[in-house]
């Protein structure tokens, strides 16, 4: 479960590291998120440049405090499934993403819920390693 204030680690190659959830997208008083929901996140923290993972004529780099979009991945709290099937993940991540719902990112790092197929971000579980 994901409220306000709560930091994610971020599961792409798009500069940021970490981040902050301050809104919750959806319903006007909703207090969690899970996996699959878009919240509204602060920037808190970036690779260096130096050190960046994507390079492209088109990309224009993240930075510390740039208020994101993003869509989550993976949470501590338990997700269970209509076939009794438990997932627990062992970090709360989110995948930083444009208004279309496009990843922000080239790449996506650890497993992915199949949940997210049936919300439509496709895309992103094209990019994931691994499709749990």
């Amino acid at each position: 479960m994901i409220q306000p204030q709560t930091h994610l680690n971020v599961a792409d190659n798009s500069e940021a590291q970490e981040l902050m959830c301050i809104r919750i997208i959806g319903a006007s008083n909703r207090r969690y998120a899970h996996i699959g929901d878009v919240i509204v996140a602060v920037i808190k923290e970036v690779v260096p440049p130096n050190t960046s993972l994507q390079k492209s004529s088109r990309h224009v780099p993240l930075r510390k405090s740039e208020v994101v979009r993003a869509v989550i991945v993976r949470t501590c709290k338990e997700l269970k499934r209509r076939n009794g099937m438990i997932i627990r993940y062992d970090d709360n991540a989110a995948v930083v993403i444009d208004q279309k719902g496009n990843p922000k990112g080239s790449r996506v790092f650890g497993a992915i819920a199949l949940e997210l197929r049936q919300l439509n971000f496709t895309k992103i579980i094209s990019l994931a390693p691994e499709v749990l």
